[in-house]
């Protein structure tokens, strides 16, 4: 698997780096780089999109002045176009990069224990919500037998398939997480996220789909809503890198 931390620290630097200015991701941008990375957007893909978004806004720049890039949702239309070049250029050929990705997760320090350390933090977190109590109760049990696997293992750093699997379960977690506070948060807090979404995404309209508008605002009033009530993320790709 993919190091984790690669694919939200690379797309990072590389908007930093192409701005030529330090400009710390907004919501709305972290809820953009997850959603391309839950859609399998390759890390490639989303770097040659920026580069290229980059690359005509500068042409352009030349010809007058512009408004200065400030969110990854104005690259958002050449990622979608480089990750279609990529997989044109993909189809037929044969890969081979099962054994690379198991490198990449031996080498990538999701050690044993630092994932176990991840998992019960989280639970403790969850232990003490104060809104969906059951549901937070019953996830936080869940996570502490999935940190008790992962402590049961012998190798010392987890293997690949392991990692996804652990994702996997992760993610299903944490949806129905979400299916369970937004049963539970007031109409008016649900309405007022929503209404925050809008205003952050309303300059980008133009420029993403409404299919790809309605996942990011998704997202987004997803992790305001664990924000809100100050809940962990479960993905391992929210691990503490410390």
């Amino acid at each position: 698997m993919l190091n984790y931390f690669n694919y939200f620290t690379e797309i990072e630097d590389r908007f930093q780096q192409r701005r030529g200015a330090l400009l710390l991701l907004s919501t709305l941008d972290w809820s953009l780089i997850e959603m391309w990375r839950e859609a399998g957007v390759p890390l490639e893909a989303v770097l040659r999109g920026i580069d290229a978004a980059f690359d005509k806004y500068e042409a352009r720049q030349k010809k007058g002045r512009m408004r200065r890039i400030n969110g990854l949702a104005w690259c958002a239309q050449a990622v979608m176009q480089a990750a279609e070049e990529l997989r044109e250029a993909a189809a037929g050929s044969a890969t081979t990069g099962g054994a690379a990705r198991s490198a990449d997760a031996r080498e990538s320090g999701f050690e044993h224990e630092r994932v176990a350390v991840h998992l019960e933090a989280a639970a403790t977190a969850l232990q003490a919500a104060s809104v969906a109590e059951e549901a937070c109760r019953a996830t936080a049990a869940r996570l502490r037998e999935l940190a008790a696997d992962v402590r049961g293992t012998t190798s010392e750093s987890p293997k690949a398939n392991d990692l996804e699997a652990l994702e996997r379960t992760l993610t299903v977690l944490e949806e129905k997480l979400y299916a369970a506070l937004t049963a539970a948060a007031p109409e008016d807090l649900l309405v007022g996220l929503k209404e925050h979404a809008a205003r952050e995404l309303a300059p980008y309209r133009a420029r993403m789909g409404a299919v790809l508008l309605r996942q990011v605002e998704h997202q987004f009033v997803q992790k305001q809503l664990l924000v809100h009530y100050n809940l962990p993320r479960l993905s391992l790709f929210y691990m503490s890198q410390q």
